[in-house]
Formats: C-alpha cells, sequence, structure tokens
C-alpha cells in the first residue's frame, strides 16, 4: 500500500509553488486591483471574468461557479488527479525529495497511477530523441531536412525516432520501472501473444504536451513504404490523452496567445513548426481530430474572451480545406474573438510555403487573413445560380443567417449591404431587413432557452457588487459539473438575502478577520457566533475561532481556517472570502476596520434591544418585580451601550 506523503514535505510544496504561476500555466491572468488577478474560470464557460486569484493568500476563487481552493485543489480539479498525484507533480516541479511515511525516500514504487505515466511518457520522450542521433533514423532525419527543419529545429520540438524493433521502447522503460499494465495503460505499448510491444516502431515522433507542457502522448509519422499503418498514428485514448482536449504546440504558444490575443490554428505538426520557426509563434493544431468545442475551452481562457482577439485558421484552398473551414465557422458564436481564415496558395499548406517563399510568406499568409464569416457567405453564394431570381432567393435565405450571426452589429450592418451587392440585389434595405429579422428571432431564441449561457458568471454579483446571488439556506456550493450544464440547484429552507446591509457589513468584516486580521484583532475575537445573522457568515465565525482566532494569526491562518470548516460548503465561503476585496478604494486601514466591526455590533445590540422590548411588553405589569427590574436594566444598558458605539465609534468596542 502505498506510504502517506510527510505533512512537512506537503507544506514545502504548497509553500514553494506560487499559485499565480500555476494557474497562468492553464489561463491568462490580468491585474483585478487590491494586490489579486482575474481571469476567465476554467471549470465554467463564461463571458467576463469571474475567477480570481490571490498571489499573497494562495488561494483561487471563481464568483461564477463558486469552484475554490489553494494550488493543490486547482491542480486536482483542472488535471482530474489524486492528491498525492498533485502533490508528486508540484514536487517535481519545485525540485523537492519527497518523503514518503512508510517507505522512506524512495517513492518509485507508492506514486499514483498518472503520475508514473507521466514520468514513462518523459522517459519515452527523451529515449526517442536519443534514437534520432542514431544510423537507423537517417531516414527521419532526411524527411526533416526536406521539409526545412535541421537539428536545432529537432531539438526545440522534441522530435525523435522510434526504432523499427518490437520492443526497444519497453525494454527500456522496464529498466526505468515501468510495469507491463503501466506501457499498455499509457499507449506506449501493445498487447501481443506473448509480451508487450512497441505501438510506435519505425516512425518520426513528435512529443504532444499538454498546456502545463507535461508530455501525455505522441504523434509518429510513416517513413518507409513497407509500413503498412496509416500515414500519421497517435497515442489512443488514455487516462493521459485525449485527443479532443490537447493541442499540439499549446505549451510553446500560450504565452504569445495571451500576449498578442491571436491563435492561429494549423493542420499538423510539421506546420506548427514552420509557423514557429517563420515567427507565427502562436500557431497550434489539433491531434488527429478536427477542431472542436475543448479546444476552443482552452484558447478562450487564454484570449480573456477579448472581443479584438483572433482566432485565424490556416485551410488549404482544395476541397476538403474548404470544407473543414465552413466547419470551423459553425463554432464562431462560441468565440468572442474575431475569427479569420488563411488560404495557402496553391494548396500548399504552411510547411510548403515556408519551403517554397520562406519565412515572410508564412507571415503574410496570416496577415493577409479575411474573417471567417466572409469566407463562409462566398462559399454558400458560390453554390446558387445567381442569374436566375430562384437562385439570388435561395442565396439569400440561405447566406441571410450567417451574417445574422455575426456578433458585431456594425459589422453585421455593412455585411448585410454587402450581401446583396454580391447577390445582385438592387433593393438592398430589403437584404438589411431579412438579416435584422433572423438576428432578432435569435435573440428571442437565446433568452427563452436562458440567455447567453457564457455570462452565467455576470450574474452572481462578485467582486465590485454586492456580494454573491441570493442563497438557501443548508444549499450547498455550486461545483463546475452542474454549472458548466446549467443545471439549477434546488432551494433548501427560507431564501437567505445575502444582500442586506446587515449581511453585507458581516461579509466585509469577515473579509478583513481573513485578509487583514492585524486590522480587527482583538475586538473581532470577542465577537460571538451569534453577532453573525446569515447562518453561512455564522459558520465562517465559528471556523475562524476553531482555528485559534484572528489574533493567533501567522502564515499557516489562512490553511488553518480552511481545515476547520465542517464541510466543503463552508469551505469554499472561507475561499470566497479570503479572495474577494474589500469594497474600499483605498487599502484598508484600521478606521475602516473599525467601521465594520462597530456596524457588525450595533447591528447585533440592535437586535437585542428589540427582543428585550419584546420580552417587557410580554411581562407586563403584574410581573415579578425583580424579573422586571432585571430585565428593565439589560435594556438600559443595552441603549446605552448602543449610544456609546454610535458617539465613539471603535473606541466604545
Amino acid at each position: 500500500m502505498a506510504g502517506r506523503i510527510n505533512d512537512d514535505d506537503v507544506k514545502a510544496v504548497r509553500a514553494a509553488v506560487p499559485i499565480d504561476a500555476v494557474v497562468s500555466e492553464y489561463l491568462q491572468l490580468r491585474n483585478a486591483g487590491g494586490g489579486n488577478l482575474k481571469g476567465l474560470c476554467p471549470f465554467h464557460d463564461e463571458k467576463s471574468p469571474s475567477f480570481q486569484v490571490s498571489p499573497s493568500k494562495g488561494l483561487y476563487y471563481c464568483f461564477g461557479c463558486q469552484e475554490g481552493g489553494d494550488t493543490v485543489d486547482f491542480i486536482m480539479k483542472i488535471d482530474h488527479l489524486s492528491f498525492a498525484e498533485t502533490i508528486e507533480r508540484l514536487a517535481s516541479q519545485s525540485g523537492i525529495t519527497l518523503r514518503y511515511e512508510e517507505g522512506g525516500y524512495t517513492p518509485g514504487r507508492q506514486q499514483g497511477e498518472r503520475t508514473r505515466l507521466v514520468e514513462a511518457h518523459k522517459a519515452a520522450a527523451q529515449f526517442y530523441i536519443e534514437q534520432l542521433d542514431s544510423p537507423e533514423a537517417e531516414i527521419g532525419r532526411k524527411f526533416l531536412a526536406e521539409r526545412g527543419f535541421d537539428q536545432a529545429a529537432a531539438q526545440h520540438f522534441g522530435v525523435g525516432y522510434s526504432p523499427a524493433g518490437w520492443d526497444h521502447l519497453v525494454r527500456y522503460l522496464r529498466g526505468r520501472g515501468s510495469t507491463d499494465q503501466e506501457l499498455i495503460l499509457s499507449g506506449l505499448a501493445q498487447e501481443s501473444r506473448r509480451n508487450p510491444i512497441d505501438r510506435f516502431r519505425g516512425r518520426l515522433m513528435w512529443p504532444i504536451r499538454d498546456i502545463s507542457g507535461e508530455v501525455v502522448g505522441f504523434g509518429a509519422r510513416k517513413l518507409r513504404e513497407d509500413d503498412n499503418g496509416p500515414k500519421y498514428l497517435n497515442t489512443p485514448e488514455t487516462p493521459l490523452y485525449r485527443k479532443s482536449q490537447v493541442l499540439y504546440g499549446i505549451d510553446l504558444a500560450k504565452k504569445d496567445i495571451a500576449k498578442s490575443s491571436r491563435a492561429v490554428v494549423v493542420e499538423g505538426y510539421t506546420d506548427v513548426m514552420a509557423c514557429h520557426l517563420a515567427g507565427v509563434t502562436t500557431a497550434i493544431a489539433t491531434c488527429g481530430t478536427s477542431f472542436g468545442g475543448d479546444h476552443i475551452k482552452i484558447l478562450r481562457r487564454l484570449l480573456m474572451d477579448n472581443s479584438g482577439a483572433e482566432v485565424v485558421f490556416t485551410f488549404d484552398g482544395d476541397a476538403a480545406g474548404q470544407k473543414a473551414a465552413l466547419r470551423a465557422f459553425e463554432d464562431d458564436q462560441k468565440f468572442a474573438a474575431e475569427t479569420y481564415i488563411a488560404i495557402t496558395p496553391g494548396g500548399m499548406d504552411p510547411c510548403e510555403l515556408r519551403l517554397a517563399e520562406g519565412d515572410g510568406a508564412v507571415k503574410s499568409l496570416v496577415e493577409n487573413r479575411t474573417q471567417l464569416f466572409e469566407f463562409a457567405i462566398r462559399q454558400i453564394i458560390a453554390r446558387h445560380n445567381l442569374d436566375t431570381a430562384v437562385g439570388r432567393a435561395a442565396a439569400l435565405e440561405e447566406a441571410a443567417p450567417v451574417v445574422a450571426g455575426i456578433k458585431n452589429s456594425s459589422i453585421q450592418h455593412e455585411s448585410a449591404v454587402h450581401l446583396a451587392g454580391l447577390l445582385g440585389i438592387l433593393d438592398t434595405q430589403f437584404v438589411v431587413r431579412r438579416v435584422s429579422q433572423l438576428a432578432r428571432w435569435a435573440r428571442e431564441r437565446g433568452r427563452g432557452a436562458g440567455g447567453d449561457q457564457r455570462g452565467r458568471g455576470d450574474q452572481r454579483g462578485g467582486p465590485g457588487g454586492d456580494g454573491p446571488r441570493q442563497r438557501h439556506r443548508g444549499e450547498p456550493e455550486a461545483h463546475g459539473g452542474s454549472e458548466a450544464q446549467g443545471a439549477p440547484v434546488p432551494p433548501r429552507g427560507p431564501a437567505l438575502n445575502l444582500r442586506s446591509p446587515a449581511h453585507r457589513v458581516e461579509r466585509e468584516l469577515l473579509k478583513l478577520a481573513l485578509q487583514h486580521p492585524h486590522l480587527v484583532s482583538p475586538a473581532f475575537d470577542a465577537y460571538g457566533i451569534d453577532e453573525f445573522t446569515a447562518p453561512p457568515y455564522a459558520a465562517v465565525r465559528r471556523a475562524i475561532e476553531d482555528a485559534g482566532g484572528a489574533t493567533a494569526a501567522d502564515d499557516d491562518y489562512l490553511a488553518r481556517v480552511r481545515e476547520a470548516a465542517p464541510d466543503d460548503t463552508v469551505r469554499a465561503m472561507v475561499t470566497e472570502l479570503a479572495v474577494e476585496p474589500p469594497h474600499t478604494r483605498r487599502d484598508p486601514d484600521e478606521v475602516y476596520a473599525g467601521v465594520q466591526l462597530v456596524a457588525v455590533r450595533l447591528a447585533a445590540v440592535n437586535h437585542r434591544v428589540t427582543e428585550v422590548r419584546g420580552a417587557l411588553q410580554r411581562l407586563g405589569q403584574h410581573a415579578d418585580p425583580a424579573h422586571l427590574a432585571a430585565v428593565q436594566n439589560e435594556l438600559w444598558v443595552l441603549q446605552q451601550y448602543g449610544q456609546s458605539l454610535r458617539d465613539r465609534g471603535a473606541a466604545a468596542l
């Protein structure tokens, strides 16, 4: 049984890896103010960024779907890893050697399955690179040279060669501790009558990396005529590799995609290489599948759904390339970015274009792009006979919905006018009205279906608003799975309006207690749980108390509070409050903290005054004199204390 990772090593890993560095491997982050960063949530679809990262707290939180946690939680969630696998990956990245309570310093046999598969792929990639220098690989080196790639280019992209023998890689990885079962599960080997054999043999090898840079699969190019396999053979679907969720070159391109707000989608591995070497360093490619929804999600997180961002598709000018372009246009509305197409001249792909005309031609190909909707319109019109009224009408009915789907209203109108000209319809306003009608119907259908699903995060409050949406007592925090599907969370118990003024100051005080505990200590620790009238906030107050209180805050304070939370719902609320900036234009100070402390205490005093007055009324004139005097005295004390709080502020606490 796998040994437990030493607690001190876990703490060291958490401290060694900044959360913003980890998250930025998966999505673009921008300044959100107050020391926080923001980006598009990777766990649900949204139009405006509601995902926030607090580097100083080491926490992230999405105000749209309520996913939150620390660095370890983020990796576990986004890459579907176990806790141990996550710690092992982060430890490897930060150079920390882990100790296992039951196994000393030899974690090899105790690592999680995914970690061992990743290590096997990493070793395989290095093995293939080394084999590219062998005499047998001359055919592979010749293939690269004929396409304009020298040794430096091969090294940059990690291109390698798989020997033609049956089990060269299998024997190599066995020697490094991999089991036959792991080799088959990873897709690096396949079963045979006796022992596993190499899946890739006698081929040029491209390592396929995920967005974090880990090798998760391979693409293998046929080199010899006696190879009866397909031209390209990819890793099969495995626990690491899902072709619909990987983009070749994304690890190299992600920073430039985020920086330039442009992604260039090409069709093959050599096309990615050619583009990058020509200076188009935002090029990426799918791996044996068409460009789809999961690929779009990856790019949207990098492009931040900036309306000025661009996605440029490059396709061959042949019929297959045109068909692929039209298929890509079907997903246009899933982007906030503008989509373009760059058709290579003479049916050449970017690799062939670079070889024939040089780096400048590849750059020009991308710069001279055409908007994808315009290309789609021309392709539709070309299928109809515009010399007849019937042909023009049919072309209009097929092309008008395309124009109606254009996101930018001014471009939509201009394109409608342009469409009338292309069709030869003299009544331009008729075409404009038809397009407007279709666009209106589409909007109405969208509202009827719940509106733009990408904007769900905008409806939740969060930073800059009045707090989160209305929750219900006992309602669990929504997680990415149900939220991404738009599944409503059924209410449980009476509604709890967290936007009321009383709840708002409770929220603000808890944010200060978590983010700036020194500003509210020691007064905060004297506040009772019952002074927080919203049950979720009362639960957070109790978690702070169970963690030792705000006065005892140190480097592990937030971690202790999160651990003290009784369930995931309260833990999510702690994370949310620890990340959401206080509602003050300046950095919070003692004066601001004092105002929140007084507001919460005064609300509690006023609430108790109301209760005592009700008790007096119920006692009536015939009550026991001693009891009546005690209640009257409590009321007087409360009223005096309340007046003192109003007059003297925090000094009266």
